[in-house]
């Protein structure tokens, strides 16, 4: 085909340089046809996608970052034949806003999508949507439920609310829409390539509940409890040690199923034709992890394979936002960015090109679940708070302190129940003991990630960090303004400098 589009190319210029008639009409119907072969030309061009979702998944929770408590195959070598991402983060700690961010290229709190049942504002366009109605792809979504049509939970009066508006968007979004369980997810991307057109190229976004509480991995993929090495966040005690083992017991087997996955585009001569990426939707539903800011809540696993692209073996350190996504996979099919979207792509750092690092990015927290707010509830159901990280430091911003914490979907488990008593007895570092049962929590919190990564040491208000503090909620500040933020904004005055003339001083 190549050769053909340049051969009518260049008659069609030819003719039009002619002074015969009959030359300009043949050259017009040459420059049609032209148009349009460059256009399909273009689409063959393009490289498939598969994005491989996992749930509740936090880094560094694959054997390729050297876990030793988890033994994941399958997924370790498309991070050999690809690049990994040690500082991949969400853009919120929980699956709706998170997967919102993925899908948009903005912030939750851009999208209108920090209320966990909200269904996703059909004026908020898609990556799926841009691929297939600016590319020509043929997109599907299938696996566990993607979240973004709304809670399915949430009765009758509000159920009807979403039928008469019209509310639940994404079957007009996509091609292709199947929820299904994990063990049925290579069928349906069967069933999705068959019934994509041959002239296609294809994004599918693969979902899969594993890791996700609750957990239940049969045996054969649970490893001893005894050998597990705990993360400074988690303190050292036999429930911490038995959830442990269930959780990691779920990434294993999620690594088994995402084979099954691959396995049907090896089949079909695919694998070296599409973009492979695989990412944890959120962190793990422990103690520091989902429904917090703290990083295990949003750093997650991020791997790219795009063979001929990505050279085998990359490893990467870069700060990348959940936010970045949609924009990298567009300018990967050759797409800008939607209008609204706030990621910037890190192609040039999956091509080996220059790449300008992030300085900053941002972690929002909002509502979980579909309950109602009640009189005893903790920060598990409700909590408003925003985050921003640098290379080495972290800036928490508590709009909710007065309500005690409590870790999302485990609260119930005997890893915090044990907490819970050892605090008590006193038993608890005081690190521990301040971070998780302190009340009311600090409205501010800076973390020295260099110095202290399990984040248990809050330096905010300390006078040799007032320069970088200022800094983080300078930042922080102007992403709330921006994304036109409803919390009110972090005092810029408060131990973080002053405001002159309507700029803070010592922002940039």
């Amino acid at each position: 085909m190549k050769h053909l589009l340049t051969l009518l190319c260049s008659f069609a210029i030819a003719s039009l340089r002619s002074p015969l008639r009959g030359s300009i009409r043949f050259a017009m119907l040459a420059v049609s046809l032209c148009s349009a072969l460059v256009s399909s030309f273009a689409a063959e061009q393009r490289p498939n996608i598969l994005f491989l979702l996992s749930d509740d998944h936090s880094y560094p929770f694959l054997s390729t970052y050297g876990s030793p408590n988890v033994k994941t195959p399958v997924v370790d070598q498309l991070a050999a034949e690809g690049m990994k991402f040690h500082r991949f983060f969400t853009g919120a700690p929980q699956c709706v806003p998170s997967r919102a961010t993925l899908m948009t290229g903005r912030s939750p709190v851009a999208a209108r999508m920090t209320r966990f049942s909200a269904p996703l504002p059909r004026d908020e366009i898609t990556l799926p949507e841009l691929l297939r109605d600016k590319g020509g792809y043929y997109a599907g979504v299938c696996g566990r439920s993607f979240h973004l049509d709304g809670a399915t939970k949430i009765g009758e009066a509000a159920a009807q609310v979403f039928k008469e508006h019209e509310l639940k968007t994404f079957a007009s979004r996509v091609d292709f829409l199947n929820t299904c369980s994990d063990n049925e997810v290579a069928g349906q991307l069967a069933a999705f390539l068959d019934k994509k057109p041959a002239d296609k190229p294809f994004f599918m976004w693969a979902n899969f509940s594993d890791p996700h509480h609750a957990w239940n991995a049969p045996a054969e993929f649970r490893p001893d409890p005894a050998s597990l090495v705990l993360p400074p966040h988690l303190p050292d005690l036999p429930g911490m040690r038995e959830q442990l083992a269930d959780y990691c017991a779920e990434v294993n087997r999620v690594d088994r199923t995402v084979g099954t996955v691959l396995a049907e585009l090896k089949k079909r001569d695919l694998m070296d034709r599409t973009i492979i990426i695989f990412c944890g939707d959120n962190g793990m539903a422990m103690p520091h992890g989902k429904g917090s800011l703290y990083d295990p809540g949003s750093n997650v696993p991020f791997l790219v394979r795009w063979p001929g692209v990505v050279k085998p073996g990359g490893d990467s350190r870069s700060l990348i936002s959940g936010e970045d996504l949609a924009p990298t996979l567009l300018d990967a099919a050759g797409l800008k960015p939607g209008a609204k979207m706030s990621g910037v792509s890190f192609l040039p750092l999956l091509k080996g090109e220059k790449h300008t690092p992030r300085k900053h990015l941002f972690v929002e927290r909002g509502p979980h679940g579909s309950a109602p707010v009640q009189a005893d509830m903790t920060n598990a159901g409700y909590d408003l708070a925003r985050a921003v990280r640098s290379d080495r430091y972290k800036f928490i911003y508590n709009c909710t302190p007065w309500l005690p914490y409590s870790p999302v979907d485990s609260a119930g488990g005997q890893a915090w129940k044990q907490m819970q008593e050892a605090n008590a007895a006193g038993k608890l570092s005081p690190g521990l003991s301040t971070t998780y049962f302190k009340s009311p929590r600090p409205v501010y919190e800076l973390y020295d990630l260099d110095a202290d990564p399990g984040e248990l040491n809050n330096l905010s208000g300390k006078p040799e960090l007032a320069t970088i503090e200022r800094e983080l909620r300078a930042a922080l500040a102007e992403k709330m303004i921006l994304d036109w933020d409803y919390l009110p904004l972090p005092d810029l005055m408060e131990g973080a400098g002053s405001v002159k003339k309507g700029k803070v001083k010592g922002k940039k």
